[in-house]
């Protein structure tokens, strides 16, 4: 499968698993076709801002079975907002993420991480005990300064942002991305 086509496939995954959660349509796009393995991230816009975002970072179950269910907690069951309703339906857009495998990597300092870090390119997970926590490569667009994306990074991981210690557990990884907005777009002009 094209990468388009299958952007198209779990956008298509993601919006009929959440209309039909709003029980709005039955079903949709069948995502017995995607048997491999994924970790994927959905994030839904509503209008333009983000309304919810929930994804895996371990490939565990089937990529179209991971879209499903991360779109419908994207949808109902993020902490940061109350469950989407069908009034919001429509002028909610979809973005999936489909992410690389994670990169473990130990830095004895911050600065270390910093020199190594891709702005754009590179996903982050931060991890110590019962603190845990990631940014999509996405959100580079909103922090571009390694130092502000790791000081927000573990901020969301409820540690102090001036925080550093060598048993941090790190983890970098990339995505393969798709927007509603883009695909459709694109399907337009073809």
């Amino acid at each position: 499968m094209r990468d388009d086509e299958l952007g198209r496939t779990l956008i298509g995954i993601a919006r009929a698993a959440i209309a039909a959660e709003l029980g709005l349509a039955n079903g949709g796009p069948d995502g017995a076709a995607l048997l491999r393995l994924g970790a994927t991230f959905v994030t839904l816009f509503y209008r333009g801002e983000l309304r919810g975002c929930i994804g895996s970072l371990r490939a565990t179950r089937d990529v179209g079975l991971d879209v499903h269910e991360n779109a419908v907690a994207a949808a109902f069951r993020d902490p940061r907002f109350p469950p989407l309703t069908s009034g919001e339906f429509e002028a909610t857009s979809v973005e999936v993420s489909l992410l690389s495998p994670l990169e473990s990597a130990r830095f004895d300092t911050e600065d270390e991480l910093r020199a190594r870090l891709r702005p754009g390119i590179d996903g982050v997970t931060l991890e110590l005990d019962d603190h845990r926590a990631t940014f999509l490569p996405q959100v580079w667009e909103a922090l571009p300064e390694p130092r502000e994306f790791l000081a927000a990074l573990k901020h969301k991981a409820g540690l102090p942002v001036d925080f550093w210690s060598p048993r941090l557990n790190v983890a970098l990884y990339q995505v393969t991305k798709w927007k509603e907005s883009e695909l459709s777009r694109a399907a337009e002009h073809s």
